[in-house]
């Protein structure tokens, strides 16, 4: 897969984890492809671990639902991590 090939992977992996994921993401589409690249990257590792044997990046159900579960957990880890609190009203 080429570089292109692979940034647009990210972005399509991306943008199907933003919808995916509950909440209100503020990124834009730079911040989307690189959740997508690294959530590729994460899910090949994950498939590694589980399955045993290397994922090869392609264009293919297998590997594309593995970044887009990839870049999933990276937007809750994000999210999470961002300190984000939440008004609760005073009493």
């Amino acid at each position: 897969m080429g570089i292109v090939s692979f940034l647009l992977f990210g972005l399509v992996a991306g943008l199907v984890a933003r919808l995916v994921t509950p909440g209100r993401q503020a990124i834009g589409c730079l911040a989307t492809i690189a959740v997508g690249v690294v959530g590729a990257l994460i899910g090949g590792l994950i498939g590694q671990v589980v399955l045993g044997h290397k994922v090869h990046a392609s264009w293919s159900i297998g590997p594309f639902l593995l970044a887009v579960a990839g870049a999933v957990a990276l937007l809750l880890v994000l999210e999470a991590v961002s300190g984000r609190r939440r008004s609760f009203p005073r009493l």
